[in-house]
């Protein structure tokens, strides 16, 4: 029996629209914006609302596309390839909902996906980064008894953290218990106004030199207050709602590497075709030509992981497996895009090396991806474990 195309006519139809969309709406304003360390303007955020992107993996009853990650993996890459930071903004209505109540789905998802309740994720801290098991921000009840939270503490790495809707931060509740670090982590949400931090809370955004287009926070909790109400899961059981959507954000992350590798791609055959070097365009010399089949090959191959990675999920493989999977692709995915977008600076010579052309942006978000959502490292143990045992 034939195996049906993972492009079926549907999915191009999608792959189109989203291609169009970024071709009009997202590389002119990466291009203009990314340089001068601009923010994603509020205009484009509404456009990719009424498009529905910030509600593609939730239900359509609550609101949403109801698509596969499938789907939402062709979308992602396309968003990528104008600016990674908007294929990334788009997960703030769609992920890290694991967890949540129907009450609170009913409450929230419907707002999630028309981009009016976005997240900001609090889950690093300087000693809790792979490890996140040491997280040490403290929530204590409140002394009011009336059932709300206090958090103490401090955090890194929260992308987000002012123009989002509300925060979803992760605190120990408990001691640690030195047979199970990961027990005693609560997630809270924090509903705040956009544009500002929640009462009690006070940040510095980290100087990044890159995924640029919105602001990565380090945060205080200073006695900060959640209202009653407003955990997600079981008290206590915090880690295992970081944990459960990290199968989807890895394949997110993958299909942002190639969309980065793809755009290297594609501007380096462009510029091989009009820049000339001892009277003829750099793309007749074998080097360049030799250059551009492998980056080709390498972004084709991560993508039919991908894909494999996507049918897999979509069609309910087991969690053991689409755990090892998902960390394959996104190794393979973020290691080979930093190689290619480096490459395509090969490609452009000095002018590689400027803010003249966007393909220096690809670089220096591709070497993000091999860093959150677990580093290169992180995912290697993970295979490793899974096919060799824990040692």
């Amino acid at each position: 029996m034939a195996h049906e195309p993972f492009m079926t006519e549907d999915r191009i139809e999608i792959r189109s629209m989203a291609r169009d969309f970024v071709a009009k709406e997202v590389l002119p304003v990466a291009n203009e914006l990314d340089p001068i360390l601009g923010e994603i303007p509020m205009s484009l955020r509404e456009k990719m609302a009424e498009a529905g992107f910030f509600g593609m993996l939730i239900p359509e009853e609550l609101g949403g596309l109801g698509w596969g990650v499938s789907e939402y993996a062709i979308v992602i890459e396309e968003l990528a390839r104008g600016w990674m930071s908007v294929a990334s903004i788009v997960a703030r209505g769609q992920q890290f909902t694991t967890g949540f109540s129907e009450q609170q789905r009913a409450e929230y998802l419907p707002r999630m996906a028309t981009g009016e309740f976005l997240s900001a994720f609090a889950l690093s801290e300087a000693e809790a980064g792979s490890d996140v098991a040491n997280i040490s921000c403290r929530a204590v009840p409140d002394p009011s008894g009336d059932g709300g939270w206090r958090i103490s503490g401090q955090k890194m790495w929260c992308t987000f953290a002012d123009g989002s809707d509300y925060l979803q931060v992760f605190a120990r509740t408990a001691p640690v218990d030195a047979a199970h670090r990961s027990r005693g982590i609560t997630c809270f949400l924090m509903p705040k106004e956009r544009g500002t931090l929640p009462e009690g809370v006070t940040g510095t955004p980290v100087r990044k030199i890159g995924y640029h287009g919105w602001k990565t926070w380090e945060l205080a909790f200073n006695d900060a207050r959640v209202e009653p109400g407003m955990i997600v899961g079981q008290e206590g059981e915090g880690f295992k709602v970081a944990m459960g959507d990290l199968v989807v954000a890895r394949i997110h992350t993958a299909a942002r590497a190639i969309g980065l590798a793809r755009a290297a791609l594609e501007d380096s055959i462009e510029y091989a075709g009009i820049r000339t070097q001892f009277g003829q365009p750099i793309g007749h010399n074998q080097a360049i030509r030799f250059k551009i089949a492998q980056m080709a090959t390498s972004v084709e191959a991560a993508r039919s992981l991908l894909q494999s990675v996507c049918t897999g999920y979509d069609a309910g493989a087991p969690r053991g497996e689409l755990n090892l999977q998902a960390a394959m692709v996104k190794l393979h995915a973020t290691e080979m895009a930093e190689q290619v977008t480096s490459e395509g600076i090969q490609i452009h010579g000095g002018a590689g090396y400027t803010t003249d052309f966007a393909v220096e942006r690809y670089w220096r978000d591709a070497r993000l991806t091999k860093i959150f959502e677990g580093t290169s490292e992180i995912q290697q143990k993970i295979i490793s474990d899974s096919l060799l045992g824990r040692p």
